[in-house]
């Protein structure tokens, strides 16, 4: 009996190292990343680019899936409820983690205790961009709306969207203006309309108004970000043009469902970390006027949310936001 059980040990020691390393082979199988908007729009492009570098990092294939609508809230509620193995991420939004958590009157998932931080890529600032027979500058503009309130109108891409809400945070910056909100089916639409001279100013990507901009069809006053883009560094900062402190993007994070094992963050965030010391990834957010990410760590991602929420928190209830 003891020989048998000395054997019995002696197998088990022999053994137990395969299990390890049969555990520590993470990935194994395709990924899904999954993104909350329809296909060929900003998150979209980024998260193609991030699924197809990461599957030469990870060693594995990362399939994007879009799971669009309410808000991004239907991609997220999808990342929440995958199994916590490390074969499904959120690529995460500014919607999805900042506005849907307190605009939403009965939000489908909480943002901070429904995720697992893996990483942050990048934010997208927005700009403010106006149609040329507005005045040349933010502060000009200013004095425009406040000698005439209720005169002029401003585009959204959707009450509670993040267009909507920079420019209620911009509103409350300047000291109040009275002006009108037209909310529009989408950043198109409003961008077309702004185009006509049928609204007089918005806050949009700068990647979808940088071109109108050069071609003097619109004209955009300043960039919502604490420093200048490389690829347009003649356009001053908000900051700059005189609103102190004010910053408004959009932003991308890669995220898992509560649980995630910690050496499957690890193994991601070093791959994350990889990424975003590469040079053609640094160049393709700056060519679509994005910033990326110097710190991408899960501690930092964890933060990050948590004071996006904060920001628009405020923002968002003297609105009046409240989506169903």
């Amino acid at each position: 009996m003891k020989r048998r059980n000395l054997l019995a040990l002696g197998a088990g020691a022999l053994t137990a190292p395969s299990i390890v390393r049969a555990q520590a082979k993470y990935p194994e199988r395709t990924i899904r990343l999954i993104i909350p908007f329809a296909p060929a729009g900003p998150t979209d492009i980024i998260g193609r680019m991030v699924a197809d570098k990461m599957t030469a990092l990870l060693g594995q294939t990362v399939v994007v899936e879009n799971k669009s609508g309410a808000a991004g809230s239907i991609g997220a509620v999808e990342g929440k409820n995958a199994k916590p193995d490390g074969y499904t991420f959120l690529f995460a939004t500014s919607s999805t983690h900042a506005i849907n958590p307190t605009a939403f009157v009965h939000p489908a998932y909480d943002a901070v205790k429904d995720f697992t931080p893996i990483s942050s890529i990048c934010v997208n600032p927005l700009v403010l961009v106006t149609h040329p027979s507005m005045p040349d500058s933010v502060r000009g503009l200013v004095e425009l709306m406040k000698k005439n309130p209720g005169k002029y109108s401003y585009a959204s891409s959707g009450n509670g969207s993040i267009l909507h809400l920079a420019t209620e945070y911009f509103k409350r910056d300047v000291g109040g203006i009275d002006v009108v909100h037209v909310p529009y089916r989408g950043s198109g639409p409003a961008l077309q309309d702004l185009l006509a001279g049928n609204v007089a100013w918005m806050f949009e990507t700068f990647s979808t108004t940088l071109q109108q901009h050069r071609a003097g069809k619109l004209r955009i006053l300043g960039y919502a970000h604490a420093k200048r883009a490389p690829i347009a560094p003649e356009i001053p900062t908000m900051i700059e043009a005189g609103v102190p402190g004010y910053e408004a993007y959009t932003f991308n994070l890669i995220l898992g469902p509560a649980g995630v094992p910690k050496d499957v963050v690890d193994t991601v965030d070093q791959a994350s970390r990889k990424l975003m010391t590469d040079p053609t990834v640094i160049k393709f957010l700056e060519d679509i006027a994005a910033v990326p990410t110097t710190d991408t760590s899960p501690e930092r991602t964890a933060k990050f949310i948590k004071d996006e929420i904060a920001k628009w928190a405020p923002v968002i209830r003297a609105a009046g936001v409240k989506i169903e």
